[in-house]
Parts: structure tokens; sequence; C-alpha cells
């Protein structure tokens, strides 16, 4: 038993090691780290290249955004940080109107992507594809703006991703996409009565 996990880790150890990497991230962010950006923009890197051998193709391109995103963010970020590394950026709430224009940049991003994924690539997961990544696009800029509700995008996400990854056959990355679709519940109450406190 030992040599079959051994044999599957020393397989799988670069897709292992960027999934850890986004355990640890996810819980920087849940305590408002600004050195969860620069965890993510490692991970970001490393899973850029297990969705290209995985065919996510729209998830590798939207890790290529996240990492602009990251590095903007880590920038934001970084100029309102105490001593601890905490950010002091003021958490705040989606409006009716910026909830509008999330749910429709996320319809518009949707069909672009599919669209893209059917006609230039080889993807076999497609809707899939295309439905987690642009909600991500739209969850990522929530995130680096501290906007409350960016958890709520990465529920549905992490949830679907689990699924997804599942049916690829990439078990590091499903236990991680499982682990934090948990942790991003816990993470919009935390930063909700982060809010409502304020």
């Amino acid at each position: 038993m030992m040599d079959i996990i051994l044999t599957w880790l020393h397989n799988n150890w670069f897709e292992t090691i960027a999934a850890i990497l986004g355990l640890v991230g996810i819980f920087l962010q849940i305590r408002q780290n600004v050195w969860y950006w620069l965890t993510s923009i490692i991970m970001v890197l490393m899973y850029i290249v297990v969705f290209y051998q995985s065919k996510f193709y729209a998830d590798m391109s939207f890790q290529i955004y996240y990492l602009a995103v990251s590095i903007y963010g880590w920038y934001f970020w970084i100029k309102n940080r105490n001593n601890s590394g905490k950010s002091e950026i003021t958490t705040t709430s989606l409006t009716k109107q910026q909830w509008f224009y999330s749910i429709a940049g996320s319809i518009l991003f949707f069909f672009i992507i599919y669209f893209i994924l059917i006609k230039f690539t080889n993807s076999d997961v497609a809707i899939g594809d295309a439905f987690t990544t642009s909600l991500s696009i739209i969850a990522t800029w929530l995130l680096a703006r501290k906007i409350l509700e960016n958890w709520l995008f990465w529920i549905v996400v992490d949830a679907v991703s689990t699924g997804l990854y599942i049916y690829k056959g990439l078990y590091p990355t499903a236990i991680l996409f499982t682990v934090l679709t948990i942790l991003a519940v816990f993470g919009y109450f935390k930063w909700k009565r982060a809010l409502i406190t304020k």
C-alpha cells in the first residue's frame, strides 16, 4: 500500500504541491493576510501547467488573469496593512447595481469562454470549464477589492470545480477544492461578522 502511495505522490508531486499552496492561501485569505497574494501567485504559476496538461484551457487562461489580479491585489492590500500583515482595507458589500453587473458579467464571460472552447480547443468539459472560469473572473476582482460577496462566488466555483476535477482524475486538486468549498463558507461568515462589527 505504501508503495502505491509513494508512486502516486512521485507521479503527482507538482499538482500536490500546488494544492497544498492553495490550502495555505485560503487560510491567509480568511485571515485577510496580505501574504495570501504571494502564495497565490506561486500557486497560479503551477496551476497554469497543471490545467494545460489536463486540457482545462479556460481554467488555464483564467490563471493568467488571476496572476495579473493577484499582483494588483497584493499591491492594493500591501499599501494598507498593519504590522501583523493583515490588510486594513475596509470590507464592503455589493450594492444592487453591483450585483447586477456581477451577474451580467458572469453570463457574458460564460458565453465568450464557451464559444472559444467549443470553436478553438479540444476541451471535453467546455460547459463546466466556462462556467467556473466566468464566475472566477468576477470573484477574483471582488476579492481584490475586499468585497464580502467574493466568497459566495467562490463557494459555487469551488463546489462545481470539485466535481469537474474528480471527473478528470485530478484528485489532489479535487481534494483542495472540496476543502476550499468548506473554507469559503467559513470565510464568508467570518468576513460578514467583521463587516457587521465595523
